[in-house]
Order: C-alpha cells, then structure tokens, then sequence
C-alpha cells in the first residue's frame, strides 16, 4: 500500500502567482520543502498542512489528498 499524499499546491502557486521561496516564508519552511511537497517527495505534517491551507485560505482537502487529482478537464463519476 502506497502512503503518497497528493497536492494541488503548484497549481494554487501558479494562480496566486507566488513563488516557492514567498510561501516558505509565510508558512516557516525552507524553499526546498515546498519543492518536495510538490513533487510528492515529501508528506506535509498535519501542523504544516494546515498552515499552508490557511496561507491559501481554502479547506486543507482542497490542497492535499490521498488520492491523485483529477487532471483539468477530466470529468469524475
């Protein structure tokens, strides 16, 4: 059983339009951590998924989950 944890948080990056380095600091991580998260090479701990939930201001299970995302355009059952 895979333990990945998915996230949308590039894509929430991207519409923001903040870089990796400007939401390490506003959430206390270094840079690369948010690149690790990014590319799944990391799970978040509960205290920092929170934070970074808040810092977007959306439900923490619109930015992570355990199952991957649905591509743009895909429709779901």
């Amino acid at each position: 059983m895979s333990e990945s944890i998915y996230n949308r948080i590039a894509m929430l990056r991207a519409e923001r339009g903040i870089s990796r380095r400007q939401l390490a600091e506003a959430v206390g991580v270094h840079y690369q951590t948010i690149g690790y998260l990014e590319r799944g090479e990391y799970s978040p701990s509960l205290y920092l998924a929170l934070r970074i939930a808040e810092h977007f201001e959306v439900p923490v299970e619109v930015i992570f989950s355990t199952q991957p995302f649905p591509r743009l355009g895909e429709r779901t059952a």
